[in-house]
């Protein structure tokens, strides 16, 4: 991999380049990680026990869920991630975008919480987004029984999940204090955004087109549009992000990432965007893409040098 600061939008960047010289293809040693005892899966909950709200019949898709996996170990740490997975709004990557990732982050002892929302075309907006406040408020609800801190609880999105992640990110409140149930007491406000390959933009000519239809259906109101096209909504409350895309890109442009990235400097967010030059679309972790498979290792630095990670000897 090469790297190099370049100047963009005024501000000074750090690009990981994944085989910019001539064609030659980066050479990424195996990572060490000191690895921890992992609780592989826990329980499978619904997020709302007593029926989800807008539910429109009683089958599996009409019922969010959240699958906890909690790490336990040396290297525990207080922090708890919500997964969005993606698929468009229409499926969900559910192993390599979910519980791949989970795993991934309980090895760095990280508690995860793999969220399934409801999709298009059956649920569009605003059913997928309260389903992800939902899942955030949930976590922070429960944070004492999961080893959390109420304040180390961020969310991390793929494609459409990232979308999806961006929205609760721009989209949050501080909860219902008067709430006869607790969970509708918390703020929905993650703490951090991990935003891979993400769909940020409804609006043309970046939009991913499917993503926009299925959440918003065949024809959708303009104003809906620009409200969730999270680079529209950034303010100095979203929360610091990291991002992760590539220029090849040809499901996403990367011009998403670059929107939302330059919407946070604009504000002052603190934000890091790497984008390599090739890896198109749905890597995930990118555990065989030689190209790509550092990417994870950036993130969870990030998320260390933040407080949201331990400190362990681990070199990409």
């Amino acid at each position: 991999m090469v790297t190099r600061r370049t100047t963009w939008f005024g501000v000074t960047v750090l690009l990981a380049v994944a085989g910019a010289m001539q064609g030659q293809q980066p050479t990424v040693a195996q990572p060490t990680v000191a690895q921890p005892t992992v609780v592989l899966k826990g329980k499978t909950m619904l997020l709302w026990p007593a029926g989800a709200p807008g539910a429109l019949g009683d089958a599996e898709e009409d019922k969010p869920t959240l699958t906890v996996y909690l790490p336990t170990g040396p290297n525990v740490t207080k922090t708890g991630v919500v997964v969005a997975p993606g698929g468009g709004y229409t499926h969900l990557s559910m192993l390599k975008e979910g519980e791949d990732v989970a795993l991934w982050l309980n090895s760095r002892g990280v508690a995860a919480f793999v969220l399934k929302y409801r999709l298009g075309p059956k649920y569009h907006h605003p059913i997928e987004l309260g389903d992800a406040q939902r899942a955030i408020r949930t976590v922070r609800a429960n944070a004492a029984d999961y080893g959390v801190a109420a304040d180390h609880i961020g969310m991390w999105g793929f494609s459409a999940g990232g979308h999806l992640t961006a929205s609760a990110g721009t989209h949050f409140d501080q909860g219902n204090a008067a709430a006869t149930d607790v969970i509708e007491q918390q703020g929905s406000r993650p703490d951090f955004l991990i935003l891979a390959y993400p769909v940020i933009t409804l609006m043309d000519p970046y939009a991913h087109t499917g993503s926009r239809k299925f959440l918003l259906g065949d024809v959708p109101d303009p104003a809906l549009v620009q409200s969730l096209s999270a680079e529209t909504q950034v303010t100095k409350e979203t929360p610091p992000t990291f991002l992760f895309s590539t220029t090849d890109d040809q499901t996403v442009p990367v011009l998403n990432s670059v929107m939302f990235y330059e919407a946070l400097v604009k504000v002052g967010v603190p934000v890091e965007m790497h984008i390599f030059q090739h890896g198109g679309h749905g890597a995930g972790l990118a555990a065989a893409n030689p190209q790509l498979r550092v990417w994870p290792y950036l993130a969870i630095k990030w998320m260390r040098e933040r407080g949201f990670a331990a400190e362990v000897p681990e070199t990409p």
